[in-house]
């Protein structure tokens, strides 16, 4: 009896202990303050990224789209998270709300800060730029001269088109050597014409 008694206790003991844990995790408000990487670990954790990704290309623009891949996969999984907490679960349906969203919401969820500029090309309604003079993803990238060419926020760029993608805006969004790096944006003809819809245009 005793016995029985202890292993009904340590049962218990075991079973509130795992049940605390899980109610616990579970119980984790959305809302909760926002958690800083420090600067040295990000910098350490995304060179061995690149490195990673380089081991396994054999040209820049492959290493370019192998970084914007694993973008996307980040930045999926970052929307929900941002517009249940920053936006109530609220999405999107104008262009501009949404790169609005990403310059200043993303951005600062991304880098402590809000992209530098976003601009629309003068000639071009479905392309649009988002300008970082100083991106920190490239901050502490070395790039050998015989890849110049090769801009490391391709990450970044894969996140932003992860996020229009999965609002409702699908876009291709690449990086480039332009007044510091420049993220072009360019919509689906679909986005724009039922952006104009949505205006009465």
């Amino acid at each position: 009896m005793l016995a029985s008694s202890l292993c009904c206790s340590k049962h218990y003991t075991m079973d509130a202990r795992f049940t605390r844990g899980k109610s616990a995790i579970l119980e984790r408000s959305l809302t909760r303050p926002k958690t800083e990487v420090s600067l040295s670990a990000f910098t350490l954790l995304f060179s061995e990224i690149v490195q990673y990704c380089q081991n396994r290309v054999y040209s820049v623009s492959e290493l370019q789209n192998k970084l914007s891949e694993l973008g996307q996969q980040v930045g999926a999984r970052m929307l929900d998270v941002l517009v249940m907490r920053e936006k109530n679960g609220k999405r999107e349906t104008k262009v501009i709300n949404i790169l609005l969203f990403i310059k200043v919401n993303v951005w600062k969820a991304l880098f402590g800060k809000e992209a530098d500029k976003l601009e629309q090309a003068n000639d071009d309604d479905k392309t649009y730029y988002i300008i970082e003079k100083e991106p920190l993803i490239n901050t502490y990238i070395s790039v050998p001269k015989e890849n110049s060419t090769l801009n490391c926020a391709s990450f970044t760029a894969g996140i932003v088109e992860a996020i229009l993608s999965y609002s409702g805006f699908p876009a291709k969004v690449t990086a480039h050597w332009h007044k510091g790096t420049t993220l072009m944006i360019k919509f689906d003809e679909s986005v724009i014409a039922r952006d104009k819809a949505l205006d009465g245009r």
